[in-house]
This record gives structure tokens, sequence and C-alpha cells, in this order.
């Protein structure tokens, strides 16, 4: 077909067709490989988990397109591998392959000539091959220590031609064999964000109430014998919409907070007379400051509440937070 040629005549309901019809060959390919999910597979997992160097994945083309997002999903969730192109492993890259490590190949054909080319070398050097093939009789998967069988009845390709369901058997496959070695390895949300310390994951897991607090020098504090007007003027001053009472040992025994001010004015007491003590609420609700910034969202949200006093364990205020440093920080 010359691409400078007009288009034929488009038909939505033919679009709309085949775009079902992909779908639906496309899951079905990725169901079929819930049968092979045998002891070939668990054999996989295995020597993956038992191997002192990283899984290289490969593959030629469409395949190649596959491995790099197999090798990157693997190396995200705690099993260091990359991407080797075939191609390039004649040419030297050869010398990235140990013998501690595994060759995952990837080969719908399993006739690939690129990767047959460099097997008898990675052989040779004592690693070990995995290949993921649609074709159990193919050479590949002969040659290959474990073979993963990700065969398909067809393509979603109308001439049954372009790569389609077979690479999406292949990726689903990967991302199987991905996950299998994540739980294997007791891999954890805080392991996942520290492999994404840019992501919102990683913000939300790896940050710390220290991280985002106000210290304690820029907490308003007051005796429990200051005049409440004083105390408003402390809490006004401070930006957070809150002051602490502490006692002479710098311990927080109080908490008042803009919310009980306005309920002062509601309930009609004379805040020209008394001294904080008198208003403030005792036995506040604290945090540590080792305690994940995620904590003190979920603490604030489940007692409706804006704010809250860092203190060790002893009680010692060291800082304070609201939902503003929170917001500012992305933790939410």
């Amino acid at each position: 077909m010359n691409p400078n040629s007009p288009p034929a005549l488009f038909s939505p309901e033919r679009a709309l067709a085949l775009g079902r019809q992909t779908l639906a060959i496309e899951a079905a390919a990725v169901d079929a490989l819930k049968s092979r999910i045998n002891g070939e597979f668990s054999a996989a997992v295995e020597l993956i988990l038992n191997s002192p160097g990283r899984v290289i994945v490969s593959g030629m083309g469409k395949s190649g397109h596959v491995a790099r997002k197999i090798a990157a999903t693997m190396a995200s969730t705690g099993t260091p591998a990359y991407f080797v192109h075939p191609g390039e492993a004649s040419h030297g890259d050869l010398g990235m392959i140990t013998r501690h490590d595994i060759l995952l190949a990837l080969s719908n054909s399993g006739e690939s000539e690129e990767l047959l080319r460099i097997v008898p070398a990675v052989k040779r050097q004592g690693a070990r091959l995995i290949s993921m093939t649609g074709a159990p009789a193919s050479t590949l998967a002969r040659e290959a220590d474990i073979h993963l069988d990700a065969g398909v009845a067809q393509e979603a390709c109308p001439l049954n031609l372009a790569p389609t369901a077979s690479t999406t058997a292949a990726l689903a496959l990967g991302d199987a064999l991905a996950v299998a070695l994540l739980d294997a390895r007791g891999f954890s949300p805080e392991d996942f964000a520290r492999s994404h310390p840019g992501g919102s994951l990683g913000r939300r897991l790896l940050t710390h109430v220290r991280d985002v607090m106000r210290p304690g020098e820029r907490v308003p504090a007051v005796a429990p014998v200051t005049a409440i007007g004083d105390a408003i003027v402390a809490m006004s001053r401070g930006g957070l919409g809150l002051v602490a009472v502490t006692d002479d040992a710098g311990r927080a025994i109080g908490i008042f907070t803009d919310g009980d001010l306005r309920r002062a004015f509601e309930n009609r007491i004379d805040l020209q007379q008394g001294c904080i003590a008198d208003v403030m609420r005792p036995a506040p609700h604290t945090i540590a400051p080792d305690r994940l910034a995620v904590e003190a969202v979920e603490m604030m949200e489940r007692l409706r509440i804006n704010g809250l006093l860092v203190c060790q364990e002893n009680g010692q205020l060291v800082g304070a937070l609201n939902m503003h440093d929170l917001f500012t920080a992305k933790v939410i």
C-alpha cells in the first residue's frame, strides 16, 4: 500500500467491530496463559531468586520492546534487571553478561537469528537461559534451561501478521513473573517507594513527619498560666492555627486552636478573664517525628482536626504541622 494514496472508505461500524474484536482476541490470549503457569514457571521464579546475578532481558523488534518493559518492571520491583539488544550483544555488549546472570530471551517464533547467535556464547560463560516463545518446539525453546510458553491462537491483526496478541501475551507473562518474584522477595510498598522517589507514592511512603513539620522554635507555645488574650496573640503570630500549652519541662499538656476560639465565642466565654489552662484541650493528640507523614494525614482526617503537635515519646514538644504543610509537601 502506498502511504500517500487516498485512504480507503472509513466505516465507523467496521472500526468499532475491529476494536472490540482486538480486545476480545487479546483477552483470550492472556486468559489462555493461566493453564501454562506450571512447573516451568515456578522453576523460572526459583532460578531467578537463587541467582547471585541479574536478569538480562533481550529480544528483537516488537519482542524487544516487550523485553525492555519486563526488565523495567523487574528492576522496579526488587529484581535487578536490564535490557540488552541482541544485535548489540554480538558486537561487544555480550561483555555485560556474566556467568552469574540469567538471560531471559523473548522471541515469538523462537527462531530469532540475533538471539540464537548469542545463545552459545551466553551458555559458554555459564549463564543460565530462560526462553519465552510462542513455539515450544523452536530452537530457542530447546536450547533454554527453562521455557515459558507464551503462544497465542491468533494475532488480533486482521491479516494475522502484525504482532498484537502475541506481544500482549508475552508482556502479561512477564508481569506474572515479576509479580511472583516480588512476592517471593517480600517486596513491600516502602521498597517500591525507594525505587520511585520522584513519584507520588515515593513522597507518601518516604516522607516522615520530621521532614514536613514546623520545628519547635517556630511553634507558638505558652505556659498554662498565660492569659487567654496573650495566648490568642501568640497563636495568631504563629500562623499555624494553634498554640501549644507546655509545662516547665517543655512537655505538651494542652492545645488551643482556631476552632476552640470560635467555639469559645459561640459559648460566650469571657476571653478577657482567666488563663489558657481554663479553655485549652488537655492531653492533646500528638504524633512522633519519626512517623510517616501519611499517618499524620490519616490521624487528622479521622479526628477531623487541621493540626497536630509533634512530640517525643516523653511528651517533649519538638514541632507541629497542619494540613497546609502536608499539601505543600505533596503528601496529600
